[in-house]
């Protein structure tokens, strides 16, 4: 399925940006050449977050994974542009799991890791998708079983696939299944299909605005912000690339997946617990890239004694202003605007962070040799109302899924051909600092006010707010300010409970509880967030 009008396609195909290769040819085209080469490999403490033990494949070895399971898909009966959710950890089976829906012409939608059932059923439900491959666990959550109860739920999802070692009973177990069948699964392509790099590949999700909306790519936009990726960060041939992004977004496949794929490298699949952790294992498999939230970037060159490893500092928009110091390796700065574009640009000999310069960006430091792969611009500012994010070119997604993007919707097409992303941004002398504004947003979260409905729910209280913490190492935070009825004294641990009885998004569950007699308000009676957000900063709160 194509979404992205025509002339678009045809506009970036002559620019050079595009091409004519799928992600999962891509692949094909690196096991042909480099059979042998290790492709995958599964950090070595993968049984204490997920089921299985830990696997390393070449990249011969999991191309003919790759066609088994494409082919097992059709079998069951999965078509080409059928959706099918994943939600799964960072292992060497998700990773196969997604290029075989590819290689099947399927369209695989990511699902974030810290979404409950009801956030599953509510997306699968509202882009019509037919499979969901879950995990057996997720740490200490048992993800296989959430998914039995969405298929429950949801009877247009014929087919729910299950992957680890203990999958609860209702899931097809795709291991053994694979296993028992073996060679007698053969994948047959149905045909040619005519430009296939320019098909819908996946449906991420958008998660800075009130609700989560489906944001669409094909197999040309991803490699159009791998490209920006790797060109800036130098990325080498056959390299080690380790990656504790979950595979659910444009961090971790912009940023780590494709990238791979694009330099025929290894993956290293990380499932982040701790800096010290992922120092460790950058050093044990001498990790040429790795990828590392931005606030911690600092520290983790630090750990990385003796390592000669380019850092991605990937920064989002709650991210707190990326700190000044001299790196003491390659040290490129990610910023990533949502699900909606990515830029990357090298520290170089400076200490300080670049702005994120306006107009086009085609590759190392603004180089103009090679086709644009993204504009950025601002819209006006109103009064004392920050301007926007608009952004255009060969990584830009089609938002919505099936529908027509009306002048009503939060993210819109502008007439000048930009993607107005309502994302609010400070501008500079030299361009933007960042994507977003710190304060602005808690990540993953969605409108505050949406959130202060879910809070003031809780028994017992008159009504209650969402804030965002601005923490100089982890970014912001979310917050809770609750105003109990006369004659209630709330309990935090009871809140917290409660929000996990209710089934909420873990994004929304807030690190710490303020309790107070009255919310401030603004003059036009909302409430007013930054006075919260400053009372917390002299005044202990409680900690479920």
């Amino acid at each position: 399925m194509k979404v992205t009008p025509e002339s678009l396609v045809q506009e970036h195909h002559e620019s050079g940006a595009w091409s004519d290769v799928p992600l999962d040819e891509i692949f094909r085209q690196t096991a042909e050449t480099h059979p042998d080469r290790i492709a995958l490999v599964d950090a070595p403490d993968r049984a204490t977050w997920t089921g299985g033990a830990p696997r390393k494949l070449t990249y011969a070895q999991a191309d003919r994974e790759i066609d088994r399971l494409a082919a097992f898909y059709n079998a069951v009966g999965l078509a080409a542009d059928h959706v099918i959710g994943v939600q799964s950890p960072n292992t060497v089976d998700t990773v196969i799991a997604i290029l075989a829906a590819f290689r099947a012409d399927l369209i695989v939608s990511p699902l974030p890791l810290h979404w409950r059932q009801k956030n599953v059923v509510d997306a699968l439900n509202s882009i019509g998708a037919k499979g969901l491959i879950a995990a057996d666990r997720i740490e200490t959550r048992d993800v296989g079983t959430a998914a039995r109860d969405v298929a429950a739920e949801l009877f247009s999802l014929r087919f729910v696939f299950g992957l680890g070692k203990d999958v609860p009973d209702g899931l097809i177990e795709l291991g053994p299944m694979l296993a028992e069948m073996g060679d007698d699964l053969q994948f047959e392509s149905s045909g040619p299909r005519p430009d296939p790099a320019d098909h819908t590949a996946t449906i991420c999700w958008s998660r800075s605005g009130e609700e989560n909306m489906p944001i669409s790519r094909c197999h040309n936009h991803w490699t159009s912000c791998g490209s920006l990726v790797v060109k800036e960060a130098h990325i080498k041939d056959g390299g080690n690339i380790l990656v504790p992004y979950s595979l659910s977004g444009l961090t971790g496949l912009g940023g780590g997946l494709v990238p791979w794929l694009m330099t025929g490298a290894t993956l290293h699949l990380h499932h982040p617990t701790s800096l010290v952790n992922l120092a460790e294992h950058a050093k044990a498999v001498k990790a040429d890239v790795v990828i590392s939230p931005g606030p911690l970037a600092q520290t983790l060159d630090r750990k990385l004694a003796g390592v000669d490893t380019t850092i991605l500092a990937a920064w989002n928009i709650s991210s707190p202003r990326p700190a000044t110091f001299i790196p003491r390796r390659r040290l490129v700065d990610l910023h990533i605007a949502d699900e909606f574009a990515l830029t990357a640009s090298a520290r170089g000999p400076s200490a300080k962070a670049k702005a994120i310069p306006l107009g086009k960006h085609s590759g190392p430091d603004g180089c103009e040799s090679g086709p644009a792969l993204l504009e950025v611009s601002t819209s006006e500012a109103v009064e004392d109302q920050l301007p926007t994010l608009l952004v255009k070119g060969p990584m830009v997604p089609d938002i919505g899924w099936r529908t027509v993007n009306g002048d009503q919707r939060r993210v819109r097409w502008e007439g000048t051909g930009y993607l107005n992303t309502n994302i609010k941004v400070q501008a500079t002398d030299d361009g933007i600092e960042g994507f977003g504004v710190p304060g602005f947003y808690a990540l993953a979260t969605g409108n505050l006010e949406t959130i202060d409905v879910i809070y003031s729910s809780y028994p017992g209280i008159s009504e209650a707010a969402a804030f965002v913490v601005e923490a100089p190492v982890l970014g912001a935070r979310m917050y809770a300010a609750l105003v109990p009825e006369a004659g209630h004294v709330p309990d935090a641990g009871a809140f917290f409970a409660y929000l996990d009885a209710e089934g909420v998004d873990l994004a929304k569950i807030p690190h710490r509880v303020l309790i107070l007699q009255s919310l401030p308000r603004n003059p036009d009676g909302t409430v007013c967030r930054d006075r919260l957000t400053m009372r917390t900063q002299r005044l202990p709160a409680a900690v479920a």
